[in-house]
């Protein structure tokens, strides 16, 4: 079963803050009054004035469920890569981080965008929610913005009718490595040797408020060739480094791959 981890945070930190408050204005006082007004024999509190476990526990985990709420909902999010479906540019085991304000900031969990900044870039990484259930994150590159008419014929990527430049850089296989020029971003796309040309070909317009996302992996990726455009309003930031590598927990974690997200 699948844990809405952004509803669990919420919740908890909604529940402890309130705890912390009512004991703040109530609670207190009314330990106060029942407490005799002299100490015990052995210099020990009062045990009608001792703080109950539950308030003792709320004091202590709200400020920091607080911070991280506010980091991970406003801030920045770390995200692990589960699927190869953007080698070269991403593997599985990557730990990335998400900027979460770069595309506005959005109330947690239910996302909706409260401050406008700006708008997906063409050739930017962005995680989004997946449009068919709308909950798991997924991550691909911005190839068709609002407006766009997208093709993708022979393994060759049109934008409004005009060839994305791609350079052959290696064979190496079973793939073969392009160098891909989309917008003012430079990266790295695999093409599968020996697969046919026919997989996820086909021609789209990009509606108002929508984005093509495509894996660089590009015969091995799920993305808006296959299940369409992605929402506005499931964006949930734009990945901008990779922070560690960590494939499995019978490996040891890396930090080789430092570095910004290209």
């Amino acid at each position: 079963m699948d844990i809405d981890f952004p509803l669990v945070l919420v919740v908890l930190t909604l529940a402890t803050g309130l705890i912390w408050l009512l004991d703040l204005l109530v609670l207190r006082k009314r330990r106060a009054a029942s407490a005799p007004a002299h100490e015990a024999a052995d210099g020990t509190e009062p045990a009608a004035a001792k703080e109950p476990y539950l308030v003792d526990l709320s004091r202590s985990f709200f400020p920091v469920l607080a911070i991280v709420l506010v980091l991970r909902s406003f801030l920045v999010e770390p995200f692990q890569i589960p699927s190869g479906s953007m080698l070269p540019t991403l593997e599985v085991g990557d730990f990335i981080l998400v900027n979460k304000y770069a595309y506005g900031l959005r109330l947690p969990v239910a996302g909706t965008k409260v401050i406008e900044m700006d708008d997906p870039a063409r050739g930017e990484v962005v995680v989004f929610r997946y449009p068919e259930d709308g909950r798991t994150n997924y991550i691909k590159r911005v190839v068709g913005l609002p407006g766009d008419h997208v093709r993708y014929r022979g393994k060759e990527l049109f934008i409004n009718g005009d060839l994305v430049d791609t350079q052959f850089v290696a064979r190496l296989p079973p793939m073969e490595l392009r160098r891909e020029t989309l917008g003012e971003t430079v990266h790295d796309v695999f093409l599968t040797l020996g697969r046919p040309a026919g997989s996820g070909e086909g021609e789209w317009t990009v509606p108002d408020g929508h984005y093509f996302m495509m894996g660089d992996n590009r015969d091995n990726s799920n993305d808006s060739r296959y299940w369409g455009t992605v929402p506005d309003e499931l964006i949930v930031g734009k990945a901008f480094a990779i922070w560690m590598h960590w494939e499995s927990l019978t490996s040891l974690p890396s930090f080789d791959r430092v570095g910004a997200i290209e």
